[in-house]
């Protein structure tokens, strides 16, 4: 699933162009003429009749992120979209082949479309007047000017869960995943079933400046390429323990364990992240 720098990314690519080849355009500013879906089960609101008609002669006029949801404000509207596992969005000429994984496709007045391609259709469009009814849930972004460690060592100590999936609950933090988690802890030393309450203020600052730096790192290098469906990034060049089980740590060589918590895959050093009693 993209994390929030794979979601920063691909929203940087739309509201600049780039990335699938140098002439593809931004869509700032541009308006849509049509949309097709073709699994029906993509749109989670409104109805497709709903969606197909109120979509058509939109101008998208600013394209964001909150959490792992991307946004783009169109009139008066937001059209949200959550990639799920497998999702990706390509901007493209509209005299290409429709992949036979493409689930939504939007069309836009000069030539370009832009499709949402999802081979598990575990992705999620919505197109509302009122996104906040859909993202009140979230957590604070990590790396918004006003998070601060102080504020997040509260939020800390005020539940009694293990890091690993406390740190993935969207309600506690937005945007973390199972690499990103992965890779702050190891760069914190806390162990990932650590329980957040035996924490103190230092842990947490350490923490809260982990999670920030390879959040950073992974915007930097254009998020991670960890299979066949996300190209161009390359974060994945320099995991410090995510999918490296058995290998050695970078840091002090011990072989890296993968165990399960919170029924995600976790990989962590023993040495280096020993867990406190």
């Amino acid at each position: 699933m993209p994390e929030l720098p794979e979601v920063e990314t691909i929203a940087a690519r739309l509201r600049k162009g780039g990335r699938n080849h140098a002439s593809t355009p931004p869509l700032l500013g541009k308006r849509i003429i049509s949309a097709q879906v073709f699994w029906e089960r993509t749109l989670a609101e409104p109805t497709l009749e709903k969606f197909k008609q109120k979509i058509s002669g939109q101008l998208i006029r600013e394209i964001s992120r909150r959490g792992k949801f991307l946004l783009m404000d169109v009139s008066g509207e937001t059209l949200l979209i959550h990639l799920r596992m497998s999702g990706d969005l390509l901007v493209e000429t509209d005299d290409k082949l429709l992949s036979t994984y493409y689930r939504m496709v939007l069309s836009f007045e000069d030539g370009i479309r832009l499709a949402l391609n999802d081979p598990r259709k575990f992705a999620r469009v919505w197109l509302t007047a009122n996104p906040d009814a859909l993202l009140s849930h979230l957590g604070p972004e990590p790396l918004a000017a006003d998070f601060a460690p102080d504020l997040f060592y509260r939020r800390l100590v005020a539940r009694r869960r293990q890091l690993k999936p406390l740190l993935m609950d969207q309600s506690f933090l937005a945007g973390l995943g199972n690499i990103y988690t992965d890779e702050a802890l190891h760069q914190a030393g806390l162990h990932p079933q650590r329980i957040s309450t035996s924490l103190d203020i230092r842990d947490a600052e350490r923490l809260w400046m982990s999670i920030r730096h390879v959040l950073k790192e992974g915007i930097r290098r254009n998020g991670a390429s960890i299979d066949w469906v996300y190209r161009g990034g390359d974060f994945q060049n320099y995991f410090r323990v995510y999918q490296r089980n058995g290998e050695p740590c970078p840091v002090c060589d011990t072989p890296i364990q993968r165990i399960t918590v919170g029924q995600r895959g976790t990989h962590f050093c023993p040495q280096c992240q020993r867990l406190e009693e």
